[in-house]
């Protein structure tokens, strides 16, 4: 084997054995932290907000958790195996105190158990739910009160977990409720419209839309930016083409063609189907981008700045720019448009799609012809 691919086998290998011990190092180093975290919530005293509470945070922690339960021997378990898994976790032995504590302190998950003196693991979900509907409630259970638990999701909470359980048991559904937590909290938010520079679609997050600055957008979603020359670029804009998702080729209109705002100026081909835009502005077409054609997939980083679709000499801009939407008028068409899509997808859709509150990227691409077709006639061939 010649020496200088053994030199480089050997970088390699010392490199993934480097990087190994590193990951080692700091594992055991976040581990001694998290174990003198345990330590010390032993030692501090919390008497003012909860009698029995016991505090272990640690920084950037996965999740916030609650714990309540009247034997101190499953609340130690609890501390002791998320705190070192990543969790901070405060535990209270009494339902009372759980309560004082959410209304000074925000947490992600309150763990209960269902058998309490006092005030049982029922009351402490219905009253967690009525303070702080934000906090994800789960039920600490035994074999014998699996029922009881079952009906507390009546009442809110989110599931339950039978004791006694081992260190990955408890780890492994912990982790799936942080996951079904996210997940429902992504769907309940609505999708955001940001207006934002023309340097920054990597900002611009999942179920999320971008306008950049300066831009005006129409009703019919196309955007315009005058230039210094007063030439106006024109193209698809981010509603439009992340509810499209994949584009197979662009239809441009011919180099010297007169143009009417609100004549169809371009058109989308989408396998077989074909969405026609609208034109913003009045005027003839002195250029055509038609490298798009050969890199399409640029689109989906940005539809906007230099990958405009055509450049109008326009006629009437004085006028017709007044009729188009920039900066909060724009979000404003943006977030209607949204709200009106997302309403029309959870009718058409079936299963798990339909109850999004966001936008798939290519949400058009699931429907039938018949919707499809109705789809693309409410949101781009809207009369001007």
């Amino acid at each position: 084997m010649p020496l200088f691919i053994t030199a480089i086998i050997v970088f390699i290998l010392a490199d993934i054995l480097i990087r190994y011990f590193l990951k080692k190092s700091q594992e055991k180093k976040l581990r001694k932290e998290r174990e003198s975290v345990l330590q010390e919530s032993l030692n501090l005293d919390y008497s003012k907000e909860a009698v029995s509470l016991k505090r272990a945070e640690v920084d950037n922690p996965k999740a916030k958790i609650l714990c309540v339960d009247d034997e101190s021997v499953i609340l130690d378990s609890f501390r002791k195996i998320l705190v070192l898994d990543g969790y901070s976790v405060d535990t209270v032995e009494q339902g009372g105190e759980a309560l004082n504590l959410i209304k000074s302190n925000h947490y992600d998950f309150v763990f209960t158990d269902l058998k309490m003196p006092e005030m049982d693991g029922v009351e402490v979900t219905k009253a967690v739910k009525y303070l702080r509907p934000d906090i994800d409630v789960i039920i600490i259970t035994g074999y014998a009160t699996v029922e009881t638990a079952v009906n507390c999701m009546k009442y809110g909470a989110m599931d339950y977990v039978q004791k006694p359980f081992t260190e990955d048991e408890l780890l492994e559904f912990t982790k799936n409720s942080l996951i079904k937590r996210q997940d429902r909290i992504h769907k309940e938010l609505k999708p955001r419209v940001h207006v934002a520079h023309l340097s920054e679609p990597e900002s611009i997050g999942k179920g999320e839309f971008a306008i950049p600055g300066g831009v005006f957008i129409s009703d019919t979603h196309t955007w315009a930016s005058v230039e210094q020359d007063g030439t106006v670029k024109v193209g698809l804009d981010d509603f439009a083409k992340k509810l499209i998702g994949s584009i197979n080729k662009i239809d441009f209109p011919n180099l010297g063609m007169k143009v009417q705002k609100g004549q169809i100026l371009f058109s989308i081909k989408q396998g077989q189907k074909t969405i026609p835009f609208k034109s913003p502005i009045s005027g003839s077409i002195t250029k055509i981008n038609q490298t798009l054609n050969e890199d399409l997939e640029v689109l989906d980083i940005s539809p906007y700045d230099k990958n405009w679709i055509c450049v109008i000499d326009a006629d009437q801009l004085d006028i017709e720019l007044h009729e188009l939407k920039i900066g909060k008028t724009a979000v404003a068409l943006y977030q209607e448009d949204i709200d009106y899509c997302i309403a029309e997808l959870k009718k058409l859709l079936s299963g798990d799609q339909k109850e999004t509150n966001e936008i798939y990227i290519g949400a058009l691409q699931m429907l039938e012809d018949k919707n499809w077709n109705a789809l693309i006639s409410d949101l781009f061939k809207k009369d001007n």
